[in-house]
C-alpha cells in the first residue's frame, strides 16, 4: 500500500528513521500497562510499543492513517478523533503513559492537557519542536515559560536527545528534541493552586519586569523573604520559590 501523505494542516512530519523510532519507545520505563499514543501516522512508533505487552490504544485525527494502520495492524486498537477532546479520565480507569511524535501546533496543548489530567497522565514521551522540548525541561534561565513552572510541580522532566530534520518526510524547518515527564510525589501544591497559575502566569507575561511589578494586581503580605524573590524576573524563579509568592497572596 501506497504511504500516507503528509497533510500541512495537521502539522505532520513523518519520522522514517527506525532506530530514533526504537530509541523514543525506550524512554518508556513501562510501568503502567494503559499505552496511549497520539498521532501515531504510518506506525512509525506503533511497531515498537505493539511487541510490549501492554494495553496499547492510538489516537489518529487524520482518516488516511487511520485507515493505513487498520490494514497493517488489524488488532490494534484506534481511536478516530482529536487527543485534545478526548476525556481520559471516562476512557481509563487506570494511570496511563502517552507518547507520540506530536503535532508541533498542537503539542504545547497537549502538554496542558497532561497537565489537566495530571493524576491520570503519570508518564509522558513526546517529540517536540526543540525549542519548546528545551524550555519545558529548563529548571532556570531565559528559556523557562509558564508551561516549564507548571509542568516541574508535578512531573520530573528529562531533554532525551535532539532529532535532525533530514529524518522527517517532509522535513520540517526547525529541529526536534524528545523529553520525558515523570510524575513526581507531589499530591498537591502547598498553595492555592489557582493562585498559583495566575501568579505564575502574570510573572511570566511580563517577563521583562521584576515581579513586584508584573505582580501589582495582588495584594502580597511581605517579609524578608518576598522582598528578595519580588526583586527578580519571573524566569529566575523554581516551582518552590513561586510557592512561596503564592503562600504570601492576601
Amino acid at each position: 500500500m501506497k504511504k500516507v501523505s503528509a497533510k500541512k494542516h495537521l502539522g505532520q512530519h513523518f519520522l522514517n528513521n527506525q532506530s530514533i523510532a526504537e530509541n523514543i519507545v525506550n524512554q518508556l520505563e513501562f510501568k503502567n500497562k494503559n499505552i496511549l499514543e497520539i498521532g501515531p501516522g504510518m506506525g512509525i512508533l506503533t511497531q515498537f510499543l505493539y511487541k510490549q505487552e501492554v494495553n496499547l490504544q492510538v489516537i489518529e485525527i487524520d482518516k488516511e492513517s487511520v485507515f493505513y494502520l487498520r490494514l497493517n495492524y488489524p488488532e490494534l486498537k484506534i481511536i478516530e478523533g482529536d487527543f485534545l477532546k478526548l476525556n481520559l479520565q471516562e476512557l481509563y480507569k487506570n494511570k496511563i503513559s502517552v507518547i507520540g511524535n506530536f503535532p508541533y501546533n498542537i503539542s504545547s496543548q497537549i502538554l496542558f492537557k497532561a497537565f489537566e489530567n495530571r493524576d491520570k497522565v503519570t508518564e509522558l514521551v513526546g517529540m517536540f519542536q526543540k525549542e519548546v522540548a528545551e524550555r519545558v525541561a529548563s529548571v532556570k534561565g531565559k528559556k523557562k515559560g509558564i508551561l516549564s513552572v507548571l509542568l516541574q510541580a508535578f512531573y520530573d522532566i528529562e531533554y532525551c536527545f535532539t532529532v535532525e530534520e533530514n529524518v522527517f518526510t517532509p522535513p520540517p524547518k526547525v529541529k526536534s528534541g524528545v523529553i520525558k515527564l515523570v510524575r513526581n510525589k507531589r499530591k498537591k501544591l502547598d498553595c492555592d493552586e489557582e493562585k498559583f497559575i495566575q501568579i505564575v502566569k502574570s510573572g511570566y507575561n511580563q517577563r521583562r519586569k521584576t515581579l513586584r511589578n508584573s505582580l501589582k494586581p495582588f495584594t502580597l503580605k511581605t517579609n524578608k523573604e518576598i522582598e528578595i524573590l519580588l526583586q527578580k524576573r519571573a524566569e529566575q524563579l523554581d516551582v518552590e520559590d513561586f510557592i512561596i509568592i503564592t503562600k504570601s497572596v492576601q
